[in-house]
């Protein structure tokens, strides 16, 4: 931390004024860079499951990867960090330190989480408290990793491309034959109709509850020569599960990237594979057998096909928004929070070890927390390409809803991003019940929140399309 003040005062002293340059001599740069955020201290707690673990082994090392991207008029940093999900404090902190030290304005900076469920815990939810060590280590290391990138600038094209992987993604909630879905106190469902991952060829399942997002969406970088330099994918899937601590597939995507187009020699080139709309999505297709996979087999599998139709640019406007939108939490009736109170005390002095203490506990949480909660929300435009950003578990129909009605084509939702407010599911879904809607720190927005997200982040997406709109991406000289 204090080599990253040290930085910060240099790079308050030689940030240089930016001027508006004619067309013919306009530079797109770009600069990447993966830090290692691997623990330094172990054991580690690591949440993503019901109740709490500790992990010892790092498996494969975990990383911020950052990206930052220039046109001479704006300059933004992306950055896809390995983890399952963080809040909006400690990101915040990270947006802080890294625009001390790259003059970048927090609201051109994205930091969004993998979701891999092997990774340190920086949230506390459902039966996991958070790791304090690692979080009090993680804000100073994505802000190095953006510093970094951004040392990294350098004249650069960029293009963009969309493929299918219908492989590994599939809606994992089901509709269920009446009294057959699992119920469980405290969740603000007394009865519910669907249930998430309900077992393979269940006869009681009777179909998805919606649909999946299959595409696979590229963003890549190169040298003027043609040099790779960067890939950022982007898929729908949850993560697929991996031994230790670990990144999970979107490792395993950074490394395949890299070799599949041909830099498996250049220590500087970065991959990175951002997680999609998969709330509601997993790599499983319950209507049929399992089907073998592992993490490998996913990251292996996702986006080579799509980056070799990628069109080309050596300068597009960079434009990007961000807007924040309070909505109001599904506070738990006093009744039943008296009745968890009572719950939670007959495990008094240790975690919770079952799903309904698990959620007594999280009722009796979320009773004494604020009412309301402000989201941040983003959009970015790349030339014709859309991005839109949300701190949520979004469900696959909403993402496909926001790429068909979004003004850029092509768009792609990267979520997790710039915060943690848990599952979106839309107002039907509610009525549904299932794990996704049980009431908790894991899915507390009001039931209407989702069509308010939807629209708010649609909006974005009009107003970074209608922005310097008159400047034309410039395609790449052959």
């Amino acid at each position: 931390m204090k080599r990253l003040l040290v930085a910060a005062l240099l790079a308050a002293a030689c940030v240089a004024p930016r001027f508006a340059l004619s067309a013919d001599k306009r530079v797109f740069r770009a600069g990447a860079y993966a830090i290692d955020t691997a623990p330094r201290e172990l054991p580690v707690i690591v949440n993503g499951g019901m109740t709490e673990r500790k992990l010892d082994k790092v498996t494969d090392p975990l990383h911020a990867r950052c990206l930052v991207l220039d046109d001479g008029t704006n300059e933004i940093a992306l950055a896809v960090v390995d983890n399952c999900v963080i809040p909006r404090d400690l990101m915040d902190e990270a947006k802080h330190l890294a625009t001390a030290v790259t003059g970048i304005p927090e609201t051109r900076i994205m930091i969004s989480a993998t979701h891999a469920h092997s990774t340190p815990s920086v949230f506390a939810v459902l039966g996991s408290d958070r790791d304090e060590r690692y979080a009090r280590f993680l804000p100073g290391r994505i802000a190095e990793g953006i510093w970094r990138a951004q040392k990294n600038l350098a004249p650069a094209r960029i293009g963009w491309a969309v493929g299918k992987e219908p492989n590994h993604v599939f809606c994992r909630r089901f509709l269920m034959k009446p009294g057959t879905a699992r119920t469980v106190p405290f969740t603000g469902h007394s009865e519910n109709q669907a249930q998430m991952n309900p077992g393979f060829q269940n006869p009681n399942a009777m179909r998805p509850t919606g649909p999946a997002d299959t595409d696979v969406s590229v963003l890549a970088i190169q040298a003027p020569d043609g040099r790779p330099m960067a890939v950022l994918g982007n898929y729908s899937t949850h993560y697929a599960g991996a031994p230790g601590i670990s990144a999970d597939y979107f490792a395993v995507f950074a490394a395949e990237i890299q070799k599949l187009v041909g830099a498996a020699d250049n220590p500087a080139f970065m991959g990175a594979m951002t997680n999609g709309t998969s709330g509601d999505a997993n790599c499983n297709d319950y209507t049929k057998p399992r089907q073998p996979y592992t993490y490998i087999t996913v990251g292996e599998d996702a986006a080579y096909a799509a980056y070799k139709t990628i069109q080309w640019f050596d300068w597009v406007p960079i434009v990007m928004e961000e807007a924040r939108l309070t909505l109001p939490i599904r506070m738990p009736p006093a009744a039943e929070v008296a009745e968890a109170k009572q719950a939670v005390a007959k495990f008094a002095g240790r975690k919770p070890k079952t799903v309904d203490e698990v959620y007594a506990r999280e009722t009796v949480i979320l009773s004494q927390t604020p009412p309301v909660r402000e989201l941040k929300l983003q959009a970015i435009r790349l030339g014709g390409l859309g991005i839109a950003t949300m701190p949520n578990e979004v469900f696959g129909i909403t993402g496909l809803s926001i790429k068909k009605e979004s003004p850029l084509r092509p768009t792609f939702n990267i979520e997790l991003a710039n915060g943690y407010d848990g599952y979106l599911p839309p107002p039907d879904q509610h009525k549904l019940g299932g794990y996704t809607t049980w009431r908790a720190r894991s899915s507390c927005l009001e039931e209407q929140a989702e069509p308010k997200i939807r629209s708010q982040v649609l909006k974005l997406l009009a107003r970074v399309a209608k922005e310097r709109s008159d400047e034309q991406p410039v395609p790449a000289k052959q």
